[in-house]
């Protein structure tokens, strides 16, 4: 009830400056999460969240209730952090594989990457898998998104999906047994 109520409050003139500061406020923490996990870099991460937000804006007129709110943003969110690591792998004449492992090697010296070693190799081990069950990994591992919610985020069954994630699993226990 309380989503339907921010969502017609965001697409009212009068409320939306408002609702949006909530919406900010509710969904900037575990969007940046999700986007930090894709692109790596704490700043990066700062951007593609700003460039999500400023679209959500946009197009709140357009998110017509098919799915939840926060499956809508985390699509928006997914999708800018893909064109992000594909511009920028574009720009720097790279593939997208060695700019993942380019942002891996810059964790170390990052001061907001809190991890230890094993965090850092866990890290390279998911830069090794394809797009798709990186994603699908980081979604289901860090932040515990039920399948039933990732089919809506990433448009595919739940099926796929676990199929994608057990087979990431198996990758990066052969990366790790291996290092």
């Amino acid at each position: 009830m309380e989503e339907v109520k921010l969502i017609n409050d965001l697409k009212s003139k009068d409320k939306r400056d408002c609702a949006f500061n909530e919406l900010v406020s509710l969904y900037k923490e575990r969007l940046y999460w999700h986007i930090r996990n894709i692109v790596k870099s704490h700043d990066d991460a700062d951007d593609v969240l700003q460039n999500t937000f400023i679209k959500i804006f946009k197009n709140i007129d357009l998110f017509k209730g098919d799915s939840k709110l926060y499956s809508w943003m985390y699509r928006i969110a997914t999708n800018e952090a893909i064109t992000f690591i594909n511009k920028r792998a574009k720009q720097m004449q790279i593939s997208n594989e060695e700019l993942q492992s380019l942002a891996i090697d810059n964790l170390k010296s990052d001061v907001y990457f809190e991890g230890d070693a094993i965090q850092l190799k866990l890290q390279q081990a998911i830069a090794t898998l394809p797009q798709k069950q990186q994603l699908v990994f980081n979604m289901k591992y860090f932040q515990d998104i039920k399948y039933k919610d990732m089919s809506e985020i990433l448009e595919t069954s739940e099926g796929a999906l676990k199929a994608s994630y057990h087979l990431a699993i198996k990758k990066i226990e052969a990366y790790l047994l291996n290092q």
